[in-house]
């Protein structure tokens, strides 16, 4: 009996052990969980910047821009009269150079040398009637004058003065007539209109031409012209057109494809915007495309690089000095951040070149070279692994 209390009274004080220690460890982390949390009161260190030291330069403007190497003349030769083709000119190939007035088709030109036969028969006799109708002509005043009639004539009829002007004007109508006949035997032999450049033959011996029909493509050779669209930005940042086109102001062309380069010049300035572009161009000429060392080809795909107007009170700076708001962020009394928006006025490489604010131009200031969308004005930073601007 008492080893069975025993046994009870041990389990029972086991059970209240437990639970006071339950009791306990329930208030001890109620009272962790409630207890303010610590922290350090550390002072934040403003970022870090690089920035570049941004001094009041002048330099020379640089123009760029793209186009393609074109004739000065493009032309479809056509056949002016009807007939069959008898001969071709060696030279009258795909890639061949021909000179002006060459002769690069020959036409069967018989039917034409009989008209220029018949015209000529036909203006011997109507000049052998004008001279007949003369003599008649000053009979008839003869015979006016000896009839001692006073006045004229009442017809003119009778002087024979509408006789007179019939045969004038039959001779007249014969040299035309001559004349057209001698045009068309020269068209029988078709010749190069210009220096050229033959891409394209249409015809071959033993082939029938109409009046009209496409013989070969020609391109002139005496210089290519390369268009190159401008933005209001860039004309105002090259000379008066006057100067431009004087043939002092070269430019230089790059092919983009190899790298190969030439020499060219300013020859002419557009006068109106483009529809689509809404940009003028300007056209840049170089002579003797196929004489040059290499050749320039029609059609070479160029980058034209050009000088203009020296600019004063310019910023130089890397091109990721501006941002993608268009704004140029600079250390403002050492320590903290300003911004102004900003357009360069040129680029040249990997730098772009800016105009001033007149509010800085006194003194060299630091400006940012990598700005981040995070930046706010007033911030505090660092300005550090700075880069000097020569």
């Amino acid at each position: 009996m008492i080893r069975h209390f025993s046994q009870w009274f041990i389990v029972l004080a086991a059970g209240v052990i437990l639970a006071a220690v339950l009791i306990f460890n329930h208030y001890r982390m109620e009272a962790l969980v409630n207890r303010p949390a610590p922290f350090m009161t550390t002072k934040a260190q403003p970022p870090d910047v690089v920035v570049i030291t941004a001094k009041n330069i002048s330099a020379e403007a640089q123009i760029s821009g793209y186009g393609a190497a074109q004739p000065h003349f493009e032309l479809l030769l056509t056949a002016q009269v009807a007939g069959q083709v008898i001969a071709l000119a060696e030279t009258f190939e795909s890639g061949q150079r021909v000179a002006a007035g060459d002769m690069l088709i020959k036409l069967e030109d018989s039917d034409y040398l009989a008209a220029v036969t018949s015209a000529e028969k036909d203006l011997a006799t109507v000049n052998l009637d004008l001279l007949e109708e003369q003599r008649q002509g000053m009979q008839a005043n003869t015979e006016w004058e000896a009839s001692g009639l006073e006045g004229v004539p009442e017809s003119e009829l009778v002087l024979r003065q509408p006789h007179l002007a019939v045969a004038q004007a039959a001779v007249v109508n014969a040299e035309a007539a001559l004349a057209g006949a001698r045009k068309d035997l020269r068209q029988t032999r078709i010749v190069a209109p210009f220096n050229a450049l033959v891409v394209e033959r249409l015809v071959a011996p033993g082939s029938y031409v109409q009046a009209g029909t496409e013989l070969a493509k020609l391109y002139s050779s005496d210089r290519v012209e390369v268009a190159v669209a401008l933005s209001g930005r860039d004309w105002n940042n090259l000379p008066d057109t006057a100067t431009l086109i004087g043939g002092q102001w070269w430019v230089k062309l790059t092919s983009v494809e190899d790298g190969q380069s030439w020499s060219g010049r300013v020859d002419r300035v557009e006068q109106h915007l483009d529809g689509t572009t809404r940009k003028r161009s300007l056209i840049v000429a170089v002579d003797q495309p196929l004489d040059q060392s290499p050749a320039l080809l029609n059609g070479t795909f160029l980058k034209v690089e050009l000088a203009g107007r020296r600019l004063e009170r310019l910023w130089q700076l890397p091109s990721s000095a501006l941002s993608q708001q268009g704004e140029i962020w600079y250390v403002k009394d050492g320590s903290t951040l300003d911004r102004f928006l900003s357009e360069p006025v040129f680029s040249a490489g990997d730098s772009i070149y800016l105009s001033v604010p007149a509010a800085l131009a006194a003194t060299s200031q630091q400006v940012l070279v990598h700005p981040l969308s995070s930046y706010l004005p007033g911030m505090m930073v660092n300005p550090t692994g700075e880069v000097v601007n020569e």
